[in-house]
């Protein structure tokens, strides 16, 4: 048994790509080779300036670098497609696979937030990521989500058959996030000047994150109740809510933003807050949640989307839209030890539950029901099922002439990237990583 998974987007460098869905990758392609049966066999398609290796696959590097997304389309789109129908099952690690694969196929989706939130991308991305990633989603065996959240925004927006979607929550790096030695925080507190007591933000600056929210329940506390708020994450887009906030609300002095820190560094930030802060009102997941759980501080998050399946009774969960209890519980956290030593154990326990291990196990059932659906045998022995009728659903029907709509767009971009190196190509499709890919999630 003969599996290829698209992972163009593991990434050797710093930045989104790094993060949340290079993680994703990485520990499946870790973690999955290990917990297949002994005669399936895995082959990971890569950029061509990739150096990543993992026990168990088989790596394939591109002729030519695609580490910029419009180079990547097009060969995942026509180059590399031709090489696919070799695969007994693709998996498209990421939204999308290409238009004319023959393989059978099951694809990962993160979140719909380029459905959601359109503002972060222009008109022409919004279409590639709407079409494409609903049409993949139709020709799909099986979609994976990686929260429950997802799977019903894929049901309710894109009308896939709840059937076939099998959620995959994310997991961590146990030997990277956990409580860290007193002695390890203090020397990183001394060495960046913080406060010994401040509150942690994580993420992306940009508005589904909330902040400006956030940044009016904190200045309604009373001064001698506001903990230093430290802000970790690059700046994304329409930013200028965020700092026009603290201007008015006149939170220079206890308000800092450190800007984008490299992933080995967000254990220590995690371990030194007395508290994370996460009003974020949309997550395919929300693993920064996850990680100062596993590090043992005390969350505070949104009570939407997929943020409570996170954070469960470990986390105090709020309305995100609503300042009035956010300043309350952050006056009461201020002030009760009790809660956030509760708060620390709790979120400990809860983040046990939750592993790359076990993300690795639920993928390769979901491809025995893709294979189970295609009545291919399922890891060294025949399957003894009939072959199964493929899941109706109501995913957005895709006419001939829109399926030449889409083959036109990328023989547009083919004939230009090659004759004439134009930018507007570059921009059409430097959003394939939709907004909060950062964090994953």
């Amino acid at each position: 048994m003969k599996i290829g998974l698209n992972a163009h987007l593991l990434s050797d460098q710093s930045g989104y790509r790094s993060a949340g869905i290079h993680s994703y990758i990485a520990h499946l392609l870790r973690h999955m080779p290990a917990g297949a049966p002994a005669d399936w066999r895995f082959q990971a398609m890569v950029g061509a300036s990739s150096r990543a290796r993992f026990d168990g696959v088989t790596m394939s590097r591109s002729r030519f670098d695609t580490s910029s997304a419009w180079r990547r389309i097009v060969w995942e789109q026509f180059f590399q497609a031709r090489q696919l129908r070799q695969f007994d099952l693709y998996h498209a690690m990421a939204f999308v696979a290409p238009l004319y694969l023959k393989a059978p196929m099951v694809v990962t989706v993160y979140d719909l937030s380029f459905l959601l939130f359109p503002g972060r991308l222009s008109a022409a991305r919004r279409w590639y990521l709407r079409n494409f990633t609903a049409l993949t989603c139709r020709r799909a065996l099986r979609v994976l989500a990686i929260s429950r959240s997802t799977a019903k925004d894929l049901s309710r927006l894109l009308g896939v058959n709840p059937d076939k979607i099998d959620v995959t929550p994310l997991g961590y790096d146990r030997s990277v996030f956990r409580p860290l030695p007193a002695t390890t925080i203090e020397q990183f507190v001394a060495r960046q000047g913080l406060p010994a007591r401040f509150w942690l933000f994580v993420g992306t600056l940009e508005p589904r994150k909330n902040l400006a929210m956030l940044l009016r329940a904190y200045a309604r506390l009373p001064r001698a109740q506001r903990l230093p708020l430290i802000l970790v994450g690059g700046k994304g887009w329409m930013t200028d809510d965020v700092f026009a906030t603290i201007e008015r609300e006149d939170l220079k002095d206890s308000v800092r933003h450190i800007g984008f820190v490299p992933a080995a560094e967000l254990p220590l930030w995690y371990n030194s807050a007395e508290a994370f802060l996460y009003p974020s009102i949309y997550e395919g997941f929300g693993l920064p949640v996850l990680e100062a759980m596993a590090c043992g501080t005390p969350v505070v998050t949104a009570d939407v989307s997929s943020l409570p399946e996170v954070a469960g009774d470990a986390g105090l969960c709020l309305p995100p839209e609503d300042t009035e209890p956010w300043t309350g519980a952050l006056g009461n956290i201020e002030q009760d030890l009790d809660w956030r030593e509760a708060a620390r154990e709790r979120g400990l326990d809860r983040a046990r539950r939750f592993s790359w291990e076990r993300t690795a196990a639920l993928t390769l059932d979901s491809y025995r029901k893709a294979l189970a659906v295609r009545g291919l045998p399922l890891g060294g022995q025949a399957s003894g099922a009939a072959p199964q009728a493929q899941p109706k659903d109501r995913t957005l029907s895709y006419s001939i002439r829109v399926e030449q709509e889409l083959f036109m767009n990328t023989t547009v971009l083919m004939r230009q990237s090659r004759y004439h190196s134009c930018l507007s190509a570059a921009d059409f499709f430097a959003g394939y990583a939709p907004s909060g890919s950062d964090n994953c999630l």
